[in-house]
């Protein structure tokens, strides 16, 4: 079983303080996925319009959140 998967699945438990830490765990997961996938966006020459598109946020949020990475 993968880390998201087991997270996935601890997110649906019955027992509040369980789910929610691992909400908080896939948000931070999901972070870096993201910051991942942009540098090798932009790695591939991508524009920042093409990231954010991709992303459902417009350009200016993209780089801002990632342009110093």
């Amino acid at each position: 079983m993968t880390e998201a998967t087991d997270l996935a699945e601890r997110a649906g438990d019955r027992d509040p303080r369980v789910g929610l830490r691992a909400v908080a765990a896939l948000r931070r997961l999901l972070e870096r996925l993201e910051s991942v996938q942009v540098r090798s966006a932009r790695n591939h020459g991508w524009s920042w319009q093409e990231i954010a598109d991709e992303l459902g946020v417009t350009r200016q949020a993209a780089h801002k959140k990632h342009g110093r990475q």
